[in-house]
């Protein structure tokens, strides 16, 4: 049975799903009776890769994890429409308007967020993002011709639309560029090793994988001695500057999940947590002072799995009934 985080993430785990052969079948709210997604094979991408400029339609609901361009065009009033982007983990997305026909002043809008916004819930969460809030919209009907091109500042991005005009819509060229130093990352898959490196920058990076997970930390460099603590009223590492925390929850964003437990400190080996929550989030906290980074390798929980593993290993479940 689908969970709370899957059926409000449904774009996300259709597009793992498919990404990964898996079949899932999740409810889509105001995408009509059509599969909304239109989603590429590896394929596909190979022949693209060549240099040819994807092209295709874009539908009410929609993901991309593919450069190209695309185009919306209303054939009836669309009210409630999105369009999810995904890269690679150390991939930025660009957006740029190539041709927009919406009529502003009648309540049409299209806006880009810099990030994902499911429900109220945002991915990066406030906290961890460089700008505010409103920073993070930009809004077309008010900027037009003076920013025609927006860049996210992490691997995910999204538009958000209204056209009630039958045959107004707008087309995109979406490309994606390296991140040197990725902070920010919804995972794409439910299983990867990943290299989090903060270089002396005061910021709070999370990555959130969307579904119950085991989860392995081999390499922990904060700058200062060794130490594992689980989060408890009196065991905590709020006030070391430097830390890495493992957070669970049923939400998008991290800064509205339970903290699972503390890594305060530097170590080299393994310490192991399975978090049978809807979506995992490793989350570092940075004071600037040193060169932070954290290596770990993941993958989906098998929630028939009960054995007790000996090494360095902590385990945590969100939910009983799992």
């Amino acid at each position: 049975m689908p969970s709370a985080l899957q059926l409000q993430c449904h774009l996300v785990l259709i597009f793992l799903a498919a990404s990964k052969g898996e079949t899932r079948y999740l409810e889509v709210r105001d995408a009509g009776e059509d599969d909304p997604f239109l989603l590429l094979s590896e394929d596909l991408k190979r022949e693209l890769s060549a240099g040819q400029i994807y092209r295709r339609s874009l539908r009410c609901i929609d993901m991309l994890s593919i450069e190209g361009q695309f185009t919306f065009t209303a054939d009836q009033p669309q009210l409630h429409c999105a369009t999810f982007f995904i890269g690679e983990p150390e991939e930025l997305i660009t957006i740029h308007y190539d041709f927009v026909n919406i009529d502003c002043q009648g309540g049409d809008f299209l806006k880009v967020f810099d990030g994902w916004i499911l429900k109220g819930e945002k991915f990066p969460s406030s906290l961890d993002h460089p700008l505010t809030t409103s920073q993070r919209y930009v809004d077309f009907c008010e900027s037009g011709n003076i920013q025609r091109t927006i860049r996210s500042s992490q691997n995910v991005a999204m538009i958000f639309f209204r056209i009630q005009l039958p045959g107004n819509g707008f087309t995109v060229t979406v490309k994606k560029s390296s991140n040197l130093f990725p902070c920010n990352v919804i995972s794409q898959t439910p299983s990867g090793r990943f290299t989090m490196v903060i270089p002396h920058q005061h910021r709070n990076c999370s990555f959130s994988i969307i579904y119950p997970v085991v989860i392995k930390i081999s390499d922990l460099i904060l700058g200062h001695l060794n130490g594992l603590f689980l989060k408890n009223p009196s065991a905590s590492c709020a006030g070391v500057g430097d830390f890495v925390e493992l957070l669970g929850g049923a939400g998008l964003d991290p800064s509205k999940m339970f903290p699972l437990a503390d890594l305060c400190h530097s170590f080299h080996g393994s310490a192991q947590m399975k978090i049978g929550c809807d979506n995992t989030v490793l989350r570092m906290v940075s004071s600037g002072k040193h060169i932070n980074r954290v290596t770990f390798e993941y993958h989906q929980l098998d929630l028939q799995e009960t054995e007790t593993r000996k090494e360095n290993s902590i385990e945590e479940f969100c939910f009983p009934s799992i």
